[in-house]
Order: C-alpha cells, then structure tokens, then sequence
C-alpha cells in the first residue's frame, strides 16, 4: 500500500518507557520501579483534583461541555485574557498542530533549535513542511534570527521556554527583543509547558502570556496541566493568542477534543496553588541533590528551569548503555541519544526515588 510520501521522512516518536513494559521485559515487580523519563509529577496530582474525577465518573456517558466554557474562565481569570484568547487541547501538543496546520505548508517552514521538542518537527513533516533547524542544541537567539532572516519564507517559528528536552531557559527581555525584530505574518510559538518551574526558579525567565500577546500580535503562548498540575494522563493543554490567531486555530480544532473528567480535572487543579507551589519548591530542593551529584563525579549537566535534569557524558560514557544499565534496575530515565546528544535526560523525583537513582546510577559511573 502506497501512504503519502512525506511520511518516509518522519521517524515515529518514542515516549518514555511504560512501567508495564519493565516488568514483562525484565520480570521486576511494579513496585520496584521507579519512571524518572517522562517529567510527570513524582507526587502525583492534587486530592482535590482526584475527589472531582470521582465525584463526576458518572457523568462519563456524555460528551463534554464542547465550549469548554469553566475551565476558560478560570484560565482567563488566571492569566487576565479574555475567553476568546484561549484555545483547549488535548495536551499542549494538540494545539501545536493546530498552528502548524495554520501557517505551515510545503512552502513555509518551521524555525527551531536543533534539539527540542520533537513533535514540532513530527507535525510540520506531517504536511510536508521543512523544518529550518540551528546547530546549536540549545536555543540561541542570534542563529535563529540569521537563519529567519536568510530563508525568508519561515510561516511558524517555535520557542521552547524552557527547552525540552534539556531544560535551558531565555530571558524574557532577550525573547521579546527577538520577538519585536519578526515580522507580523511570522507567528512565533512560545511553548511554555515548563513555565511554572523557570519563574519560579528566576523571573526573569517569566513570560506572561498577557503581556506576550498584547505586545506581539504574531504570538501564541502554549501551556499544559501535564507537568506542574499532574494531569498527564488526561491530556489538559491550552493556547493563548489574540483573536485572529484563535479564529484560524479553531478551524483545526475536532468537537469534543478534551474529555469530560479532564475538564474537570484542571478546573479542580488550577483552585489547588498549594499542591503546585509545594510541587515546585520540592522539585528545585531535589534539583540541588543531582547538581551536587553531578559536580562531585564530574558530571556536566545543564542548569535547569523544568522538573528535569540533562546530564551529559564525555567519549568515554554512553548514555545509551547506561540507560539500559538501569532499566534492568527497574529506574527508567531518557536516553538523549536519538537527539545526537550523549546524555540522559532525568525527571526530578521524591527524595526516595532520586536516592535510589543516585545509588544505582553511582555503581555504573
């Protein structure tokens, strides 16, 4: 059978290992194994959040409010826009294609750093588009800007603020300096998924999805519930952008793309501040542990703004061998490899999780 030529050159994206395939592969107990490779929240999601699934589990046989109406408001309230500024998604992603589909083609490209996230690069090859990448792994204002400038027909240009997968941040000052030098017919995409982790680590790295439309027309600001809140599982994304951007989103957008349960999940999720904030200060509080870890066995790594960690390895380790190495210990973490990067990519956990990751990790070193 013959399928559309442009899918040859997409390579199928792997996520993180499932702790069922641990245990058929290896025979280890659920119960001793530990994910550390998909950036989920090592502590769950809020009680409150799981009460509301159980209280409208029966509600399940019927389709979704497909306005979506209540969790708009509570994101409007949070990021002080308007309803109609906002988009839903199932998960982040989903709104990704969406402006994909929106600005790019086989004549206007996609503009990322070279290692990123890999669905920007999956969705533009869906349709045929080229993807304009620097040579720099992380992103660097300046290359993206030269090549911008050189290639003239760039339709999106995405920004992953902090980058995934590893874990670097910009200035907001350097990105809207950036931002104010693209032309209006550009849309550039700043993907957020991580942000409640970079502001909290530094404001300067802070970008309000406010502010970043009313000065940037050409924006569309993206968040999730998958990270900081907990919701992985139920797939909670959104998009934030002026009224013409949203207008073009919508068009992409299938009926009833985010689940009853999920709606409100993230309703539930966004009333608990305190299980986010206690999230997020646990997760830099471990963060110090593997910085430490890493200095002490001379480890390089990259300072992170995410609930993650890149650790990197000279010629004379692989992190190839090494993440294998400690899936037979029953500890998944990411390998970096199909990146061109020699490292692993580690999500912060508990205490407990990340002291038995150092224990194993320190008899390969």
């Amino acid at each position: 059978m013959q399928f559309n030529k442009q899918l040859s050159k997409i390579k199928t994206y792997e996520g993180g290992k499932p702790i069922e395939l641990v245990v058929r592969e290896f025979g280890i107990k659920p119960e001793n194994i530990i994910k550390l490779a998909s950036n989920e929240n090592p502590y769950g999601t809020s009680p409150k959040v799981v009460q509301t699934i159980i209280d409208h589990a029966l509600e399940v046989y019927m389709y979704p409010d497909d306005s979506m109406q209540e969790i708009k408001d509570a994101l409007a309230s949070k990021f002080n826009v308007n309803t109609n500024n906002i988009i839903m998604g199932a998960g982040s992603d989903q709104v990704i294609s969406f402006a994909i589909n929106a600005k790019a083609n086989k004549y206007k490209k996609v503009l990322t750093a070279r290692t990123t996230f890999a669905m920007y690069n999956i969705y533009a090859k869906q349709i045929g588009a080229k993807v304009v990448t620097t040579s720099s792994h992380q992103h660097n204002l300046d290359e993206l800007y030269n090549l911008y400038k050189k290639e003239q027909d760039i339709g999106i240009i995405f920004l992953c603020l902090p980058n995934n997968p590893l874990g670097e941040s910009l200035d907001k000052d350097d990105v809207y300096d950036f931002i104010s030098k693209i032309d209006e017919n550009t849309m550039v995409v700043v993907d957020g998924a991580y942000q409640d982790f970079a502001k909290a680590k530094d404001p300067k790295k802070g970008i309000d999805p406010s502010d970043l439309i009313s000065k940037f027309p050409n924006t569309l600001y993206l968040g999730t519930f998958s990270k900081a809140y907990g919701l992985g599982g139920l797939r909670v994304g959104y998009g934030i952008a002026n009224e013409e951007i949203m207008n073009a989103l919508y068009k992409m957008r299938p009926p009833f793309n985010v689940t009853t349960l999920s709606l409100k999940a993230a309703v539930a999720a966004l009333k608990d501040e305190d299980f986010v904030q206690k999230t997020i200060n646990n997760n830099f509080q471990e963060m110090k542990k593997y910085e430490e870890f890493a200095k002490k066995h001379e480890i390089d790594f990259i300072d992170s703004y995410t609930n993650f960690i890149t650790l990197l390895f000279n010629k004379s380790r692989n992190s190839t061998q090494i993440a294998n190495l400690l899936l037979k210990k029953g500890i998944i973490i990411r390998d970096l490899q199909s990146y061109g990067v020699n490292g692993i990519r580690v999500t912060i956990g508990t205490p407990e999780q990340n002291q038995r990751f150092f224990e194993q990790f320190q008899l390969l070193l």
